[in-house]
């Protein structure tokens, strides 16, 4: 078969955030021409999801696949232009796809967040897929569009004013309301588990420029995430580790890199949480950062890790609890400064629950644009990030269908 019967195929249509991604499709696009199909394990499973969308009357095409068969991936890849995957932990189930669509020439995006699967990816795939024609973008979701298009927005403002870019950005996450999924709390606890195997890969978290192309030998100002309460002057404010910050500033640095170091070779790149001022926002970030130290220890002993999965924590392919009458936000700030010393500021926010009703929309509106569905991109094939294969292109999608804004402060 040919590539011209679908724009797009979701993969994993039938887990949390795969619904999530199907309905919005079906809202946004039902009576569009974009040609998209979902795909899956379990054909029942995939017609099931039409009563989630809420039109049962509505076909979506459906197609059996199975992440370790190849044959299946393959007949799968040759239907679309577009592979849209919601299918973790990635190092679990994603490899052989994105091998498949990097040898194919088919477009993949997802939302992971897993770094050292990421760096394995890049590693063995681009060169195949800058030779196919193949564009693979990763954390196309919370993680990292915000991070990555909303530096890539300020940077271009920066550049507009004062004919010069940011050499610093600190973003700092202001306030959020939602609940994470299944698939992404095991991803996360799939990286714990293999830095506590592997020396390389415990090496490469530590790593702040992990993904970019030179990752062993750049020499950036950029040193190790935060991980304990600190006191912002900038803003006043007292700050914790932002859970996030380790995978999105990796992705924001290779974005600097891939576009030619237009951002510049010393830039600087930070994330963080805001508690807020005085005792109670000081207390705040201490709590957070000592739970974050503690999730990290419970998650490297195989007794209390098998304790979290078993008792606490969502499996996958569930996800929290939806009400439609208030669905979340988030609400970012990002403060940038150039070498002459001018500020620029900019706050980013989004309408719904980052950890899937977000990035539902945001996962989709990338795996539209990989298709050119409006308007064509000009980058050739290879391993990107959302600002370096879509930047202005995924904005306008962003505003426009996936409830975020980006504004100058």
């Amino acid at each position: 078969m040919g590539k011209e019967i679908y724009d797009v195929i979701v993969w994993g249509a039938t887990g949390f955030t795969g619904k999530w991604v199907a309905k919005h499709f079906y809202d946004q696009y039902h009576e569009t021409p974009l040609r998209w199909a979902m795909a899956g394990r379990n054909i029942k499973k995939l017609k099931e999801v039409a009563s989630f969308i809420g039109d049962t009357t509505y076909e979506v095409p459906t197609i059996l696949a199975d992440s370790e068969d190849e044959a299946s991936l393959m007949n799968m890849v040759n239907q679309t232009k577009v592979v849209l995957s919601t299918v973790g932990p990635y190092a679990y189930y994603g490899s052989l796809l994105v091998k498949v669509c990097a040898e194919t020439g088919t477009h993949y995006c997802d939302l992971t967040g897993e770094v050292p699967w990421m760096r394995r990816m890049i590693s063995e795939h681009h060169d195949i897929a800058q030779k196919s024609g193949a564009r693979i973008v990763f954390s196309c979701g919370f993680d990292s569009i915000p991070s990555d298009i909303g530096v890539h927005f300020l940077q271009e403002q920066a550049k507009a004013a004062f004919n010069e870019p940011l050499i610093q950005v600190k973003f700092y996450m202001l306030a959020a309301k939602g609940g994470a999924s299944g698939g992404t709390i095991h991803s996360l606890l799939n990286v714990i588990e293999e830095s506590k195997d592997s020396q390389e890969v415990a090496d490469l978290l530590e790593n702040p420029y992990a993904l970019n192309p030179n990752y062993l030998t750049f020499d950036g100002p950029d040193m190790q995430d935060q991980s304990k309460a600190r006191y912002e002057s900038q803003i006043k404010k007292w700050t914790a580790p932002f859970i996030m910050g380790a995978i999105n500033t990796r992705i924001v640095r290779r974005s600097n890199a891939l576009l030619d170091f237009s951002y510049g070779k010393n830039f600087s790149y930070t994330e963080t949480q805001v508690t807020g001022a005085g005792i109670k926002g000081r207390l705040a970030a201490e709590v957070m950062a000592g739970g974050f130290k503690l999730l990290w220890l419970f998650a490297s002993k195989e007794v209390t890790l098998s304790l979290l999965k078993k008792y606490i924590l969502p499996s996958q392919g569930k996800g929290p609890e939806v009400d439609p009458d208030n669905p979340g936000f988030y609400k970012i700030l990002l403060i940038g400064q150039t070498a002459s010393g001018d500020q620029l500021s900019a706050i980013v926010r989004g309408d719904a629950d980052p950890g899937y009703g977000s990035t539902s929309k945001m996962l989709s509106e990338a795996a539209i644009c990989l298709a050119e569905y409006e308007e064509p991109l000009h980058v050739a094939g290879g391993c990107w990030t959302p600002a370096s294969a879509m930047g202005a292109t995924l904005l306008k999608r962003l505003r426009s269908n996936a409830g975020l804004s980006f504004d100058i402060k």
